[in-house]
This record gives C-alpha cells, sequence and structure tokens, in this order.
C-alpha cells in the first residue's frame, strides 16, 4: 500500500459509477496516488475504503494471466493493497486489511466480526476430555510450553502465571480488523471468518474457516486445501492441510501434514506430525507423531516421535465417571495394527505395543521394550528394541524428515536415541530386573512388574541389551569429551574431563522434544512464579537456550554417572582405567551393531521374498525381489551399519593408541 492516499477525483468517481461501481459515500474512498480506474468494475463500497494501484499480472496454470483490479466484489472497511486481485465475491469481505499482491477468488464471505483474537486464547482440553489439563494456545506456543501448561497442574501459581502471560499474548494480537498477507492466494473457497492469514498462504476450495490464525510466511508457506472445515484453531508455518480434514478446537505445528479425511478436536499438534483418515481426540501430539490409517483413534494420551498402526485404538472411558482417563506413551514408540491400550497406562520410550492391553501398566522405566499380548496378559520384553533395526532407522530418519523451514523454530527437538534421558531409565531398569532375580530367584520362570509379566530369558537378555547400552552412552561421551587432544600426562586428562558447569546433574525430564535437566526446569518455573519471565518470547528464549546447552549439560550428567557405574574416582583416573572403559565401549558397540546386521538379514531372507518372480523359478524369484528391494551386501543401511563398526572400531583404537604412552 502507498504510504500515501488521495481522496477520489469527480471524474474517477463518474468513471467507476459507470462501471457499475457504488458507495454510500465516496468521500470515505481513499486511493494511491498513481491509482486507475481502468481496473476496477462491479465494486460495491462501504465504510472506510483504501485502495492500492493495480498495474501488475497475476499468472494461473493452464498459461492464465490475469490483470490486478477489483470486480464483483463487495467490501467493507476494507484496505487493498498493490496489485491485488480480487474478484467475484459471492458475498462481501468486510474489516479486513488485504496487503499487496493477494489474489482472492470466487468466496462467498471473508469477514472480521466484533472484537477478535484469531484463535489465540482458545482453551484446548487435552489428555482428559471432561477438563483440568487445558492448554490456552497462541501463535508461538511451543511442544515445550504447552506441556508444562498440559502436566504441571500440581504447580498451581506458574499455571496461573502461564494463563496470565498467555491472556496478554491475546489481547495483543486481538482486532477488530484482520488481516490478510502478502501474496496470498485465496480461491473457490465458502466462508472464512475472523481468520487471520499470514504472507504466501495458498487457500483453495476450503468449506469453512472460523476464529483461528494461519501463521503462513515466505520462507515457510501454509496451504489449506479443498473441503477443509476449522474452527477455534492456530495453524503454524509450514503445514499443509487438505482434502476434507476437520479440525476444531486445535494447535497445528510447524511443518504438520493432516490430511485425508482426517479429523480432530480438543488437540495439539507440534512440528512434523502427520495425520491422515483417523481420528483425534483430546491429544498431545509431541513431535512427529504420525497416524496414518483410517481405523486408528488416538484419544486422551501424549505421543511423541511416535507412529500409530492401522487400527490402533485406546480407550479413556470406563462407564463410570465418564472419559476422565489418560495415558502417556513415551518418545519414539509405536503400536502395531490393531493394538489396544486402555488407559491409564504408561508406555516407556521406544517401546513396542503389540495386541490389546487391558491392565493399566506403566513401563516408563523399561525403555526399548515390547509389549505383547499373550492369553489376556501383558508380557514386557526389556530392552529388545535396542536390537532392532527399525528402532536405529527411526532416529536416523527423524532428522532427514524435518520439513521445517521458517528460521523461527517454535520447538526444540532433540533426536537423540541414548540420552540422559533414556539412560537414566535403563539404570533404574538394571536395579529393577536385578532387584526381581533376587527376590524371586533366578530360577523363576515368570516375574511380574507393574501388571506385566516377564519371562526369565526376557529378563535376562534385558540386563545384557541395557548394559551394553549404558557402555555405549558413557563411552561415547568420554570419547567425545577426549577427542582430538594430544595429552602428556594423566592430570591433562583428569583437567579434561571436569565439566565446564555443574548444570546437568540429576534427573532428566522430556519436555515433548526437549529433553533437558530438572534442576533447570525448577530454575523456569521460578522465574515465571516470581514474573521475572512474562512474555512468550522470553519463555521461548530460555527453552531455545536449554536446547543450545545440551550437550553440555549431557557431560555433567555423564561425569557423574561414569564414576558410579565404573566405580572410578575420576579426580585420580588413569589412562589405564580409560582404555579399559573403551574397550568396553567398543566391545558394546561392536555386539549391538552385529544385532542390527542380523536383524536387517531378515527382510532378505528366503520368506521375504514370497510373491516375487510370481512366474518364474527360484533364480527369477530372486532376480526380482534383487530388482526391487537390491541385494543385502549393497542395501544403504546395511553398508552404514558395517561402516559404523568400523569408525568406530578406529575411533576406539585411535583414543587408545594416542593414551598409551601414559600408561603407567
Amino acid at each position: 500500500m502507498a504510504a500515501l492516499l488521495r481522496s477520489l477525483l469527480p471524474d474517477e468517481i463518474s468513471i467507476l459509477e459507470t462501471r457499475r461501481c457504488t458507495s454510500e459515500d465516496w468521500s470515505r474512498v481513499k486511493v494511491a496516488q498513481d491509482f486507475s480506474t481502468d481496473h476496477v468494475s462491479y465494486a460495491s463500497f462501504s465504510g472506510n475504503i483504501e485502495l492500492g494501484s493495480f498495474k501488475g499480472f497475476h499468472d494461473f496454470p493452464g498459461g492464465i494471466r490475469k490483470p490486478a483490479g477489483i470486480h464483483h466484489a463487495a467490501l467493507h472497511n476494507c484496505s487493498v493493497g498493490n496489485d491485488c486481485l480480487i474478484e467475484n465475491i459471492h458475498n462481501y469481505i468486510a474489516n479486513y486489511r488485504i496487503e499487496d499482491h493477494t489474489v482472492i477468488q470466487n468466496v462467498d464471505l471473508l469477514v472480521t466480526e466484533d472484537y477478535s483474537s484469531f484463535g489465540n486464547g482458545v482453551e484446548i482440553s487435552v489428555l482428559n476430555e471432561m477438563g483440568g489439563r487445558e492448554i490456552r494456545i497462541c501463535n508461538k506456543l511451543s511442544a515445550h510450553l504447552a506441556y508444562m501448561l498440559a502436566l504441571y497442574r500440581h504447580r498451581p501459581v506458574l499455571i496461573s502465571r502461564l494463563n496470565d502471560i498467555l491472556r496478554r499474548e491475546t489481547e495483543r494480537v486481538s482486532s477488530e480488523t484482520g488481516r490478510i498477507g502478502r501474496d496470498v492466494i485465496i480461491l473457490n473457497s465458502r466462508v472464512i471468518k475472523n481468520v487471520f492469514i499470514g504472507d504466501c498462504c495458498t487457500i483453495e476450495g476450503v468449506e469453512r474457516l472460523e476464529n483461528g490464525s494461519i501463521n503462513s510466511n515466505a520462507i515457510d508457506p501454509v496451504q489449506i486445501g479443498h473441503g477443509v472445515i476449522a474452527h477455534d484453531f492456530i495453524i503454524s508455518s509450514g503445514a499443509r492441510i487438505t482434502d476434507g480434514v476437520l479440525l476444531t478446537r486445535c494447535f497445528v505445528g510447524q511443518a504438520c501434514h493432516l490430511s485425508h479425511h482426517y479429523s480432530a478436536h480438543d488437540s495439539v499438534f507440534f512440528s512434523n506430525c502427520q495425520g491422515e483418515n483417523g481420528e483425534a481426540c483430546a491429544i498431545f501430539a509431541g513431535p512427529y507423531t504420525v497416524t496414518m490409517h483410517k481405523s486408528s483413534l488416538l484419544i486422551a494420551g501424549m505421543f511423541s516421535f511416535m507412529n500409530a498402526g492401522s487400527g490402533s485404538n485406546q480407550s479413556n472411558h470406563m462407564y463410570k465417571l465418564g472419559p476422565i482417563h489418560q495415558g502417556i506413551v513415551e518418545r519414539g514408540s509405536k503400536t502395531t495394527s490393531d493394538s489396544y491400550l486402555l488407559w491409564p497406562a504408561r508406555v516407556g520410550a521406544f517401546s513396542l505395543v503389540m495386541g490389546r492391553h487391558v491392565h493399566h501398566s506403566d513401563t516408563s522405566d523399561m525403555p526399548f521394550s515390547y509389549l505383547i499380548e499373550q492369553d489376556g496378559e501383558t508380557y514386557l520384553v526389556p530392552g529388545i528394541n535396542l536390537s532392532s533395526v527399525g528402532t536405529i532407522r527411526d532416529a536416523q530418519k527423524w532428522p532427514k524428515r524435518d520439513r521445517r523451514k521458517d528460521n523461527e523454530k517454535l520447538d526444540q527437538i532433540n533426536f537423540n536415541l541414548l540420552s540422559p534421558y533414556t539412560i537414566q531409565k535403563m539404570l533404574k531398569a538394571v536395579r529393577v530386573l536385578q532387584s526381581l532375580q533376587k527376590t524371586s530367584g533366578e530360577g523363576s520362570n515368570r516375574y511380574f512388574y507393574q501388571s506385566c509379566v516377564i519371562k526369565n530369558s526376557s529378563l535376562i537378555k534385558g540386563l545384557k541389551l541395557y548394559h551394553m547400552a549404558i557402555h555405549k552412552f558413557l563411552g561415547n561421551s568420554l570419547i567425545k569429551r577426549l577427542e582430538n587432544i594430544p595429552f602428556r600426562n594423566e592430570e591433562e586428562i583428569r583437567a579434561r574431563l571436569r565439566p565446564d558447569s555443574s548444570v546437568g546433574s540429576g534427573e532428566w525430564l522430556d519436555l515433548s522434544g526437549l529433553l533437558v535437566p530438572k534442576s533447570e526446569i525448577e530454575q523456569f518455573i521460578a522465574q515465571v512464579e516470581n514474573e521475572t519471565l512474562d512474555t512468550v518470547d522470553a519463555i521461548n528464549k530460555v527453552f531455545c537456550r536449554l536446547h543450545e546447552k545440551y550437550y553440555d549439560f549431557e557431560w555433567t550428567w555423564a561425569y557423574e554417572v561414569l564414576s558410579a557405574f565404573y566405580e572410578i574416582d575420576l579426580q585420580t583416573i588413569t589412562a589405564r582405567e580409560i582404555i579399559a572403559i573403551v574397550e568396553q565401549w567398543k566391545d558394546s558397540v561392536v555386539t549391538l551393531d552385529k544385532m542390527l546386521y542380523e536383524d536387517a538379514r531378515k527382510e532378505f531372507s528366503l520368506n521375504a521374498r514370497t510373491g516375487f518372480g510370481m512366474d518364474g523359478n527360484n533364480d527369477e524369484q530372486k532376480l526380482d525381489f534383487e530388482q526391487v528391494r537390491g541385494a543385502f551386501e549393497s542395501n544403504p543401511f546395511v553398508t552404514a551399519v558395517a561402516r559404523h563398526i568400523v569408525d568406530k572400531t578406529a575411533l576406539g583404537d585411535e583414543l587408545i593408541q594416542r593414551l598409551s604412552p601414559l600408561l603407567t
């Protein structure tokens, strides 16, 4: 829009009227200095109107080119930027500031009425449909802030302060006038009411959008497609909502994709979530929650880095006091086809759920496990997912599938498979499994833990796998700390090992993607409660800082655990003791990699070739299989595992060689 506007000249008003334009008061129509009447026809103006100049052109699929202008449209209290094209508005556009180069065609109604917050401040009842864990959404809501709002109800002062911050943020963005940003395209849509629309957004064929914000921008545009109906929502940059999606009281995070008639209400979805065909009700979908099957229902649960199989279902209603139960499925877990969980229950990180589970188990201290239903009981197989090729493949693919392009990342995502968060749980798991052995006897066939059954063989293997993973993590941390540094004596080694900060000790938390020491969250809570932190931006900066300092915090934690786990005083540690740890690390890494290698081989077995070489002999079956799936030895993942064994062995050997001259 031009900086200086002028009134219409009498000749211009006369020309506009001959072009079938009307106004209740032409004096309230202001135009750009170089405004021309040539590209305005059949337009009706009321209230205060500002019009830019219309000199440019817009290109459409199929080679169509149209000049900017306003045709067959009624505008009330609107500002229209330069080179916009507005035509065929079946009802009217009211109370909108439309910025440069925007196209609005074939729309029934586009209106801002009353004083709107555009979806900000809407309360979403996640986890408990009956209320009590409401999240008040805003444009810059992060998964971590939402986590605090939903799960820290035991800190009422914190919740009160956070809601005060969010109320102020809501008031800040509220207005009687809506905004449609630059280079927006709105085509063939019906009703859009009280919706803020950011730059470069494409909206095509929607049925109804009401009370929401679409935070599109030029770097990471948003696409809203055919048949979409959304009420009380916020949609973040890079998101795609298409193909008949139904949303009611939802927050959709950055780069989320919802399509194919997916429906959700009272749910929040954070970065890179994907939903197709199924249904969500009162869920907290942390980063990378994926559900793609028509028969899948996610309800009253918290998830992240999760893949829901076909027919996955949960129940939060036991037909007594209503749908008041909730469940937690920690990061990286999967559910198989037709799996079922009866809430309340909690599933440990990176676990696999198979079958129907009705006994309210809590396996949060048994990460990387299988939960298998057998004869109505839940069998727990501890740690077995550490040897699964699928688990490692998931960990590798998540960073590659981060679709966010926005310079401002709302969610701080830590992709690490092994971290203080998961290792602390493995240390607990080792203590629990050893206690079960001691209490029930090593010769017992079955052990009982948290409404689960653990077979003797599973317990023994779980202990072995957990120990290898702990050795792997601690060795990784140690080697990384000593990497590329020449040491003249053991005192220099000890000095290097000492942490740079005391922060990182104690328990760690997963705040829906952000791995962080609990002590830092306690400090964060104190800052909010004493009003040192009093804006959403300030809160998000804290989360960003904590994410950036992860490896500093991790080493502080690993330093203490190294001492306790290996029963070594790191203040007096010797080169010989470090070499012993590295040798143990090498053995664990190679053994786990060989397990992954053999697990991958199953995907190339004779059974896996069933259905290949339809009309041929065994040789043709093998050839057909290799043409489609490739040979085992050349599979990218298989070669990566083999290379990892070589690289890690060399890394350990290099440190051993560097420390060998210091052996005493």
